[in-house]
Formats: C-alpha cells, sequence, structure tokens
C-alpha cells in the first residue's frame, strides 16, 4: 500500500479534473474532488483542469501530475471516477504502475484507491478501466446508429456541396463578365484566388475570356 503521509503527517494531493469538449466546463468536478479532500483532511497541493477527449493521447496537465509525483511532492491523486484518469485500459495500467513507483496513489471520489503494488488493486483498476472503456463504446455505437438512422431519413449533415464557392457563383460570374481580374474577384467575395478558379459554373464564363 503506497504511503499516503505527507511531512507533515498530512496526504498530500493533486486534484485532477478533466472534461472531453470545450462546451462543458470542470467545476462540478473541482468543487466535489475539494469538498472530498477537506472531509477527508487531505492537503491540496494543487488543482489540475484539462480538456481532452477520452482517447486523446496528450494531455499535458496529467504530465504536471506525474512530474509532481516524481518530485516527491504529492502522496495521492483525487479524481472523480478512473475513467476521468486513464483513457484505456493499458494507459491506465501503465500511470498506475509509475504513479506506485513514486508512492503515489490514485483515489476517486467514492473513496477507492487504487495501488497497482497489490494484485487485488491491480485486477480493480483493470476490471473498472474495462467497463469505462466498454461504455465509451457504446456510447460510440449509438451514435454512430443515431447519425445513421438520420442519413435515412434525409437528414444532410455539414456544408452543402459547393460551400461558400457554390454560394457566391452568381457574384463570381457577374463579375467575370465585367473583365474583372481573379484577384479583384478574390477580393470582393472572400474567396482564395485558387477557390475562384474552381467555380462550379464556368459555363457563364465570357467567351475567349482565359482563366
Amino acid at each position: 500500500m503506497a504511503n499516503l503521509e505527507g511531512n507533515s503527517g498530512q496526504t498530500r494531493c493533486a486534484i485532477y479534473c478533466r472534461v472531453s469538449t470545450k462546451d462543458q466546463n470542470c467545476e462540478r468536478q473541482d468543487r466535489d474532488l475539494a469538498d472530498y479532500a477537506t472531509r477527508c483532511s487531505y492537503q491540496v497541493i494543487k488543482i489540475f483542469k484539462e480538456v481532452a477527449s477520452g482517447s486523446k493521447n496528450d494531455r499535458s496537465e496529467r504530465k504536471k501530475i506525474i512530474e509532481l509525483a516524481r518530485s516527491r511532492l504529492i502522496d495521492a491523486v483525487l479524481v472523480t471516477e478512473i475513467s476521468r484518469w486513464g483513457r484505456s485500459t493499458s494507459d491506465l495500467i501503465m500511470t498506475l504502475e509509475e504513479l506506485g513507483s513514486y508512492g503515489v496513489s490514485l483515489i476517486c471520489q467514492t473513496g477507492m484507491q487504487f495501488d497497482l503494488s497489490t494484485p487485488h488493486g491491480k485486477l480493480i483498476a483493470q476490471i473498472m478501466s474495462s467497463m469505462a472503456e466498454f461504455e465509451r463504446e457504446l456510447i460510440r455505437e449509438r451514435v454512430r446508429s443515431g447519425l445513421a438512422n438520420a442519413r435515412r431519413r434525409g437528414k444532410i449533415f455539414g456544408r452543402p456541396k459547393g460551400g461558400k464557392i457554390a454560394d457566391s457563383c452568381d457574384r463570381i460570374n457577374e463579375l467575370r463578365k465585367e473583365n474583372k481580374s481573379v484577384r479583384a474577384i478574390a477580393l470582393e467575395v472572400g474567396l482564395s484566388k485558387s477557390a475562384i478558379a474552381k467555380c462550379p459554373r464556368c459555363e457563364d464564363l465570357p467567351e475567349g475570356m482565359n482563366w
């Protein structure tokens, strides 16, 4: 079992909050984990907040916590749930082993502690991470199924074919007939010269005009 007592006899912890998208925020996780630390009389060294999807590899804030662990400045990491920390079973086990090598445990808000120095801790971590990964796959499958059903009903996603260039065709061809240069047209309609050259209605070009 990892030693959770700092120099003062008080558990020193880092709080790690993570959300998946920028339209979410970490306020609830921050509040709940700070309350949990207070109830447990933990000393919060620092709070880290990260925006990263569950499958994203590069988590800069999580790396900072591991650096604190390596420097022996914390005894534990607090998270709301195990899936907030690990992006996959292999990633979870790897990072828990690294934390464990520095005497640091991962503690969930439920009070469950993951210490991979014990067979029991390793088994629990594997089971819970696998369940979280399974849940993410179910969500992805539901999203894919919902999109497929919507498309079958005639729903169109994304920008209409042709995008902005299609919206500007009439004006582009009016300017072409005025013998405006590609540069002048691009400036007026707010498109690049290469986009102007790919206008889908080139049949309206004035006879003999070279684009």
